[in-house]
This record gives C-alpha cells, sequence and structure tokens, in this order.
C-alpha cells in the first residue's frame, strides 16, 4: 500500500521560509517522478514542481521559481520542497503525488499516488 504524508506546513510571515517534507511507503522511491502541487481557496490545483526519478526537475509558475527548490532523499524515500521568501498568494494546501510514469508529470491526471496535503499560510 502507497502511502505519500506531507509535513512542515504552518503559519509563516511574509518573506519567512518553510520546508515542506513528504514521507513516502510503499513505494520504490527511487522509480518514481515525484511531484508538488497546491491548491488555494476558490482555486484549482496548481502544479508547483518536480523531481524525476531519472534525474532533472521542473517547476510549475513563474512566481515560484528562483524562491522554491525541490529535492528528494531516495535513501529517505522522501521528498522536499524549501520555500524561500514566501509571499501571501502562496498561501495554499500543498499537496505531494507520485507517478511511475513518464509523461511530463506536470498535471494532476499524472499522478497516481496523493498525500492528504498540509496547509501553507503566509500573513502580510
Amino acid at each position: 500500500q502507497v502511502r505519500l504524508v506531507e509535513s512542515g506546513g504552518g503559519l509563516v510571515q511574509a518573506g519567512g521560509s518553510l520546508r515542506l517534507s513528504c514521507a513516502t511507503s510503499g513505494l520504490t522511491f527511487r522509480m518514481a517522478t515525484m511531484g508538488w502541487f497546491r491548491q488555494a481557496p476558490g482555486k484549482e490545483r496548481e502544479f508547483v514542481a518536480a523531481t524525476r526519478w531519472s534525474g532533472g526537475s521542473a517547476y510549475g509558475a513563474d512566481s515560484v521559481k528562483g524562491r522554491f527548490t525541490i529535492s528528494r532523499d531516495n535513501s529517505k524515500n522522501t521528498m522536499y520542497l524549501q520555500m524561500n521568501s514566501l509571499k501571501p498568494e502562496d498561501t495554499a494546501v500543498y499537496y505531494c503525488a507520485a507517478t511511475y510514469a513518464s509523461s511530463r508529470a506536470q498535471a494532476s491526471d499524472d499522478y497516481q499516488y496523493w498525500g492528504q496535503g498540509t496547509q501553507v499560510t503566509v500573513s502580510s
């Protein structure tokens, strides 16, 4: 049974930092492409970043590029999202997701497994 558990969310002031973690079990982690998505109230789920099993990473909205960094530790079956210079518009529930598919992995439909999400709230 595949399980993804996010942690590290919370309340932070604008300009602050948070590091999200996604701990996995039941997954052949080294063979999975892992992604972060977020969903703000009243908005659709948005692709944030992905780290591919084959190496390399991708980022979604221009607004996170240069501020967010995705990484993974295959020895710990865990993925991370370092978020710096946070803005109120980064407020959302952040989800981690996993897929074995060799797709572009930037759409929700590309992923088979999902965590429950962790709330990130950035105050102005």
